[in-house]
């Protein structure tokens, strides 16, 4: 059964929307494969994946989908320079241990890179640490802080800090409140989650 965008999570669904027809895509952290077959049975593209759960790397070698067992952190060295379209990174960077190396072999890899991450400063996330005292776990983010595999707790803000820092360019930027699609207005406030399109300048 062919997949279909409609059905993908959210963000995934914006990454989807805007990735051309026909491109070469590398999806890092990939899980079962969801949005790669996606890329594949209605976009058409050459789709492969990196992924380091060995039973999610079996799902998508069920899915017929082409993925390696790798990390992040440690095996993006290993692919060629400008060898794909896109490089895509969703939902992945905050369980990295180096994020700003990620990002710069995600765009040494491809031309341009995707990259969602959860907002920590949602407003929700303040409230809870406010009334609470402790950090929140919602239904985006469900895992008590000993459990996640969330090492860096990032904002918007500090993503674009951080862009800057490393002279990254910013193509497109999407944010989502809940599975809704919300306002660049005070992102960093409102939005949940956020997917970047990212370039390096020529």
């Amino acid at each position: 059964m062919n997949a279909d965008i409609s059905a993908l999570r959210p963000d995934l669904a914006v990454i989807a929307d805007n990735v051309a027809p026909g491109s070469r895509v590398l999806d890092v952290g990939c899980g079962d494969g969801t949005l790669m077959a996606a890329l594949r049975d209605t976009k058409h593209c050459d789709a492969r994946g990196m992924e380091l759960v060995p039973a999610n790397v079996g799902a998508c070698v069920a899915k017929g989908l082409s993925v390696i067992q790798g990390d992040a952190d440690t095996d993006l060295a290993f692919y060629p320079d400008k060898s794909v379209d896109y490089a895509i990174l969703s939902q992945t960077l905050q369980t990295t241990m180096y994020p700003g190396m990620v990002l710069d072999e995600l765009l040494r890899i491809g031309h341009q890179a995707f990259v969602s991450f959860p907002n920590f400063a949602h407003w929700r996330g303040r409230l809870s640490l406010l009334w609470n005292g402790r950090m929140p776990v919602t239904r985006l983010l469900p895992e008590a802080w000993h459990e996640t595999p969330n090492i860096h707790h990032l904002s918007v803000n500090d993503f674009r800090a951080l862009l800057k820092e490393r002279n990254i360019n910013v193509e497109g930027c999407w944010f989502l409140s809940g599975d809704t699609r919300c306002s660049p207005a005070a992102a960093n406030f409102r939005a949940e989650h956020a997917i970047f399109l990212l370039s390096r300048p020529i």
